[in-house]
């Protein structure tokens, strides 16, 4: 009778661990993969080539979206007025709305970085006169921008944290299955220790 509750609580803990790690597992696999490659283009960017592609407009507002612009903000990093950010958008395709932008006596500048490249975007305040540029430095700067949340927005910085918890469940459940496995696998916590040490000698003596 007494022999009983531990073999149950081991397969309900066995059953309920491999749960867990399967489902965070399917999470953060697609995660796993796209972190996993740009770790490799980040850390030889030096031998990946690319070519930036610029792109540049000018455009002029009409007379009364540029009239939206003729009292300037107290605020010298003000959005533009929604008019105005909503010409801009469907003419430039530029996402200005809501953006900061930096108000001077002449002249309205925006700062438009994105994941994979960069933009801006000048408007002369006294002819209503657009300037905008465009950066694209291909997709390979897409996704290392996504591998480190560089200019890449709200949605993408909660799929990070979210795709964090997953990776630290993944991981737990993992070292938790290894530790009830090992006493059938003796090279369970050698493994283990190879993958601790590792990185900690290496860092020890060659990152200063």
């Amino acid at each position: 009778m007494d022999s009983q509750p531990t073999p149950r609580r081991r397969a309900y803990w066995l059953k309920t661990l491999h749960q867990w790690h399967w489902i965070s597992a399917a999470l953060c696999l697609l995660g796993m993969l796209l972190f996993a490659v740009t770790g490799l283009t980040l850390n030889n960017a030096s031998h990946i080539e690319t070519k930036a592609v610029v792109s540049s407009r000018d455009v002029q507002l009409p007379e009364p979206v540029l009239r939206q612009l003729t009292a300037p903000p107290a605020d010298k990093k003000a959005p533009l007025p929604a008019p105005v950010a909503q010409w801009l958008d469907q003419t430039l395709d530029a996402a200005t709305a809501g953006r900061p932008a930096e108000w001077s006596a002449n002249e309205v500048y925006l700062s438009l970085p994105r994941a994979g490249g960069d933009a801006w975007l000048s408007i002369d305040l006294a002819s209503g006169d657009v300037e905008y540029e465009r950066t694209d430095r291909g997709w390979i700067s897409y996704l290392n921008d996504l591998h480190k949340g560089r200019h890449t927005g709200l949605a993408w910085s909660w799929f990070l944290d979210i795709f964090a918890v997953a990776c630290l469940v993944f991981s737990l459940t993992g070292l938790v299955l290894l530790k009830m496995h090992a006493g059938n696998r003796g090279a369970t916590w050698p493994m283990v220790g190879l993958g601790v040490v590792i990185p900690v000698v290496l860092a020890l003596l060659f990152i200063h």
